[in-house]
């Protein structure tokens, strides 16, 4: 379990991805909170004010990049911390999501421990 608490918000289209996320934040002592569609993205960010954001790229309505700009206008680098939960992998795709502002890239599959580990990294 992480030292402290986060509160992360999971962003995906698909509900599967969105629960399985969901769940085992929870499970690891998280407050995860999951929405589907790409416009409700950023709206849901100033309401529930998350220290991590698992963000898709493939979202319906707006992308992921065009939600890492918007995010990264408004509040700059200092929260969220985002990080791409895509089925989008190799160096060229990893090389974008950081250009456009990402802090971590996963590729679909990946292994939950990993992402925990990473997100444990955020706990002070």
């Amino acid at each position: 379990m992480a030292c402290r608490k986060l509160r992360i918000l999971v962003a995906d289209d698909d509900p599967d991805i969105v629960l399985s996320l969901t769940t085992l934040l929870r499970a690891e002592g998280h407050e995860a909170l999951g929405v589907h569609h790409g416009a409700d993205v950023v709206d849901t960010v100033a309401d529930f004010a998350p220290d991590a954001l698992l963000l898709d790229i493939g979202l319906p309505q707006k992308s992921g990049y065009e939600i890492v700009r918007t995010l990264r206008e408004r509040y700059g680098s200092a929260r969220p911390v985002i990080f791409a939960i895509t089925g989008r992998g190799g160096a060229v795709a990893e090389r974008l999501s950081e250009m456009v502002g990402f802090d971590f890239h996963f590729t679909k599959p990946f292994e939950p421990k990993e992402l925990l580990a990473t997100l444990s990294s955020l706990a002070p």
